[in-house]
């Protein structure tokens, strides 16, 4: 009998048992993968937040209690949980559910999200306008690891950790956001011991205690348990601690003898907190655990194989890009590329393949990303920033202030301009032209002839023009050639 038929809302869930958790996470991403297989979608990371989902939907009363999912391309155990399961099958199609959070949909929907970075922001507003009203309940953000590296996270987490109120972070720590992350911070929550000295010490220790006659094992393992505290106490948690928030964790993401004892000791804590949980992106499905980027955001598939389900007929857009964007790159060695966490999304792995001291990926920080390539171009360089059209609305001013007021030779190569069908209107590219069509200095274009070249002689004049201005070339192409 499936548990999952019988749940329409989180009251449901409630009467289920612990122990019935695991059958259920088993039927929950069954149904994501049948239905993901069909008309495509955010597939690793939703096999990677199931057990999550459960665990919170279990213990907090929602839509009384508020969950905010960052991004939000992780909620689909979370519409299957809140009374859209019969409508999955019609997830991200015309007239069917959104693939991302939608508070036109669903009353446990609190946030509209398709960029990350926004979560903690929001779900402090929400802490501040329920203290305002005196009402009673939680507010959880449900943030990744990829988001870290956004500076809107850190100015959220800056502001609630001063204010001493009741407010719940669980970072939800896969080490990926869409590409592997990068920078400071990523490295720092995924540090681990594993110096030769230290590696040599634990071995060499683990052999003496074996020899212990009839004990020895037991206190090995006794051993790996505090040696697992004190990695967690002196790691992550400082950080988090100096920005005014109470750390926990981390914890298995994954096991429910873990995940719920903890989840409700935290929900009892008083001021911030910070619940750190590992995942594992794509976990359940073999190809998604072994190629977490491809099945991030995927075509349909088949399931047997992992491969698409058709191939495309024709080179896309975004390919043709690269490949022009390449041969500048071999004609002038001041030419690089730019991208914040979406090196596979915008083509630019082909370039890493040829060039990679060349290119330059941010994180998801557009922002930093485009007053980076500034601060090449005021030096001499030829910065390409390839970035979503939706992105690039995040760095605005940084377009306007320091790029185009100060006439530097930046290249922006627009991807997914106009309408982007399935992923919908947080992810529409309708505003690249208006918005940088009227910025001094700018020059907006996009290819005439749909042909490598026609892509060809865009991207080589663009990049290569001697005048000092910005040059950025704003187009419709997806990933489909549509």
């Amino acid at each position: 009998m499936s548990l999952l038929k019988n749940i329409h809302s989180p009251a449901d869930l409630k009467r289920l048992s612990p122990e019935q958790f695991p059958e259920l996470c088993q039927e929950i991403r069954e149904q994501i993968l049948a239905v993901v297989s069909n008309v495509g979608g955010h597939l690793a990371s939703n096999l990677g937040v199931v057990e999550l989902t459960v665990a919170l939907q279990y213990l907090l009363e929602t839509p009384k209690d508020k969950i905010v999912w960052d991004t939000s391309n992780q909620a689909y155990t979370h519409k299957l949980l809140t009374g859209r399961r019969e409508q999955f099958h019609t997830l991200r199609q015309y007239g069917g559910l959104s693939g991302f959070c939608k508070r036109e949909e669903s009353a446990y929907d609190t946030f509209n999200a398709g960029h990350a970075g926004t979560g903690v922001s929001a779900a402090f507003g929400m802490v501040e306008a329920r203290d305002q009203r005196h009402e009673k309940h939680k507010v959880v953000c449900v943030v990744g690891d990829g988001a870290m590296t956004a500076g809107m996270t850190l100015e959220g987490l800056h502001h609630a950790g001063g204010t001493h109120k009741d407010f719940i972070v669980v970072l939800n720590d896969n080490q990926m956001s869409i590409s592997k992350n990068v920078g400071a911070i990523s490295a720092y929550l995924n540090r681990t011991f594993t110096g030769e000295f230290y590696a040599r010490m634990r071995e060499e220790t683990g052999q003496l205690l074996r020899k212990i006659p009839h004990i020895g094992l037991e206190v090995q393992k006794f051993a790996r348990r505090a040696e697992e505290l004190a990695k967690g106490a002196i790691l992550p948690g400082l950080l988090f601690e100096e920005l005014g928030f109470q750390y926990a964790g981390p914890i298995d993401g994954h096991n429910f003898e873990h995940l719920l004892p903890t989840l409700e000791n935290v929900l009892k804590m008083k001021g911030p907190v910070l619940l750190h949980v590992i995942t594992k992106k794509g976990l359940g499905y073999q190809a998604a655990m072994d190629n977490p980027v491809w099945f991030h955001a995927c075509p349909p598939f088949v399931r047997e194989t992992g491969v698409p389900a058709k191939k495309a007929s024709r080179p896309s857009y975004t390919s043709m890009a690269v490949d022009a964007l390449i041969k500048v790159a071999h004609q002038d060695k001041r030419v690089v590329a730019i991208t914040a966490a979406m090196c596979e999304g915008t083509g630019l792995n082909a370039f890493e393949k040829v060039f990679p001291d060349r290119i330059y990926d941010v994180g998801i920080a557009e922002q930093h990303a485009v007053t980076f390539a500034a601060g090449m171009a005021a030096q001499g360089m030829k910065p390409v920033v390839a970035l979503y059209s939706t992105f690039l609305q995040r760095a605005y001013d940084q377009v306007v202030h320091d790029v185009a007021t100060q006439n530097l030779p930046v290249t922006f190569c627009i991807d997914r301009g106009g309408l982007v069908a399935e992923d919908g209107t947080t992810h529409h590219g309708a505003f690249d032209f208006a918005f940088l069509r009227h910025v001094p200095n700018m020059v907006v274009a996009a290819p005439k002839m749909r042909t490598s070249c026609g892509m060809m002689k865009t991207c080589v004049e663009f990049v290569t023009a001697p005048r000092r201005c910005v040059t950025p070339a704003a187009s419709a192409w997806s990933d489909d050639g549509s």
